[in-house]
């Protein structure tokens, strides 16, 4: 079971360097067009919808990537604690 734990962390892990990489990828708005752009737009974009729905940007900056990074890192701490109780 702590095979299964460790190998999920690691794809949460990977899934928020991917979500880092989309995010610095939008300041350069020449990037997305790109082959390597449009597989991230694929990954991260549904999952970033719905916290862009209920996460308002403040003016020029739109928080609710982060936050959904956030959500990311206490999923990986949920299965770190849940190794604990197994």
């Amino acid at each position: 079971m702590d095979l299964v734990i460790s190998i999920l962390q690691q794809v949460l892990f990977f899934y928020s360097i991917l979500l880092i990489v989309y995010i610095f990828m939008s300041w350069v708005p020449s990037t997305r067009e790109t082959t390597i752009g449009r597989f991230l737009e694929k990954i991260c974009e549904p999952y970033l919808e719905p916290f862009r729905r209920f996460i308002p940007p403040f003016g020029m900056i739109d928080i609710s990537p982060i936050v959904a990074i956030l959500v990311l890192r206490l999923a990986g701490t949920g299965l770190a604690s849940l190794t604990t109780y197994i």
